[in-house]
């Protein structure tokens, strides 16, 4: 099930370009999760427009087709699309390449063809790069933003602040904070963050 009237952009990076490939474009919304650690919300949300920019594709066949050096040169250009962009060129060809066999490219599959939200979150955990907090948060994003509501979607979604919920860019600046907050919390605590 999709609304009828889907997001034109999602608030991710402060540039309307980056945010609207994000509503637009399932395999730069996926991607920007797989860029989502380790670096900003803004820097990893934005790195889908970038990559397509340098490789002139977010084609999940053509990137899993792409010579490997070439992907890693395009993540390395200056400024790099990530803090690691060697392993995350790698682990964007990889999550590519699984789109590519099991969802003949189209990414958004995952989605469309789940059955019910245990199956939803079985396919994104399924998907290479894509760990439980960010496929809840996925789910929570395709539910509440897309109208993506399999049956029992919301037994499945997160009860937790996550992107999810980021509606405008002070949604975005209050969870960044709340989840700085939360992370300093943890480490007063002497927990590893």
């Amino acid at each position: 099930m999709r609304t009828p009237n889907p997001p034109i952009a999602l608030p991710f990076t402060g540039d309307p370009e980056a945010d609207a490939l994000l509503a637009s474009e399932p395999m730069a919304l996926v991607l920007g999760f797989l860029l989502d650690q380790q670096v900003t919300v803004q820097k990893a949300f934005s790195g889908p427009l970038e990559l397509r920019r340098r490789i002139g594709t977010l084609d999940a066949k053509g990137i899993a087709a792409m010579d490997p050096d070439r992907l890693a040169d395009a993540f390395r250009e200056r400024p790099a699309l990530h803090r690691f962009p060697g392993a995350m060129a790698e682990r964007t060809r990889t999550l590519a390449a699984f789109v590519a066999e099991h969802y003949g490219g189209d990414v958004s599959r995952v989605w469309t063809e789940a059955r019910d939200g245990r199956d939803l979150e079985t396919r994104l955990l399924a998907l290479p790069g894509i760990g439980e907090m960010k496929a809840k948060t996925l789910i929570g994003l395709l539910g509440r933003r897309f109208g993506v509501q399999p049956p029992g979607w919301e037994a499945v979604a997160p009860t937790w602040p996550t992107l999810a919920d980021v509606d405008s860019p002070e949604a975005l600046a209050a969870y960044q904070a709340g989840k700085r907050a939360h992370k300093a919390a943890l480490r007063a605590e002497g927990k590893r963050v």
